[in-house]
């Protein structure tokens, strides 16, 4: 009988763990989606990707919901999640927050090669007002202060592009907590507009609560659009071993095609869409540097106002 050397026997033990590499430490993954719809919608429309996500890497997947965006980006900064579908502007924060301790890898891109969507304010149809300059002294709701498009790109274009301060030219500024609650607010008459967003004239928030049964048709018409927005990227700790980073980035950009139907569904993706999601792309931090940038300007302008 041939006996192991204690070095054998350790290096025998421990071959199994080796071989798991990260797998090991994360047992359980978990990734935060942002609050711009009601929970129960958030978390239908990712149950698809959660699965196909355990299949591809063989650890458990958990969904992780917070009742505004930063309870996402906080979970981040906390290390109590590792992964987080950011907006661009809800990325600047969670970069700032954690002094640039988050690694963007992936963002949506689209079947003309499109990765970006627009900013828009919105109000009903029947209240007469037809730009901006008709909204004044009125009451105007932005989603969330970590909300690109509910908030720090139409902000900034307000006061960049616009000429106005919002909390100057609107007679009431508010925070409506999400997308669709700005949007209901305004279908209601508490709001008399909002900022939201759209992919493009098909596709957007409104349309989306329309298909949804949520809002009617033809009540919410769009006042104004921003210039294109690069989409809100996949967003890792930058603590997390490498290789489960790319791991977990390979897996997400297989998505699409290993499972056309939760593709549809986790992008709401409606038969005659003409320009829907096809994928994931790369992206780096670099491409996101302006948007940390410009809420840099907005903090100092709301410092500037207190």
């Amino acid at each position: 009988m041939r006996f192991l050397t204690t070095t054998a026997l350790v290096a025998l033990i421990a071959a199994p763990a080796w071989a798991d590499g990260w797998k090991n430490d994360y047992q359980v993954l978990k990734f935060g989606i942002l609050s711009g719809e009601n929970e129960k919608d958030r978390l239908q429309r990712n149950e698809p990707l959660r699965v196909w996500l355990e299949s591809q890497l063989g650890v458990e997947v958990e969904i992780f919901t917070a009742g505004n965006y930063d309870g996402v980006i906080q979970a981040l900064a906390a290390d109590q999640i590792e992964i987080g579908r950011l907006g661009s502007s809800s990325y600047a924060a969670a970069y700032t927050a954690t002094d640039g301790g988050v690694v963007p890898t992936l963002t949506s891109i689209k079947k003309d090669g499109n990765t970006g969507y627009h900013s828009i304010v919105v109000t009903r149809c029947d209240s007469g007002i037809k730009s901006l300059a008709d909204a004044e002294g009125k009451v105007h709701a932005f989603a969330d202060p970590d909300s690109t498009s509910g908030y720090a790109v139409p902000y900034f274009n307000m006061v960049t592009k616009e000429g106005f301060k919002p909390e100057d030219f609107f007679g009431s500024v508010v925070f409506g907590g999400s997308h669709e609650a700005d949007v209901t607010g305004v279908v209601n008459g508490t709001f008399d507009t909002a900022s939201t967003w759209q992919n493009n004239e098909d596709d957007g928030i409104p349309q989306r609560m329309v298909e949804k049964s949520m809002i009617e048709p033809g009540v919410i018409c769009k006042i104004w659009e921003s210039p294109e927005i690069t989409s809100g990227p996949w967003t890792f700790r930058k603590n997390l071993p490498a290789e489960l980073i790319e791991d977990v980035t390979v897996a997400l950009e297989e998505f699409a095609e290993g499972d056309p139907k939760g593709w549809k569904l986790y992008n709401s993706i409606v038969d005659g869409d003409a320009n829907p999601p096809v994928g994931f792309t790369r992206v780096d931090s670099e491409r996101y540097q302006w948007i940390v940038d410009m809420r840099a300007w907005i903090k100092k302008q709301r410092r500037s106002n207190s």
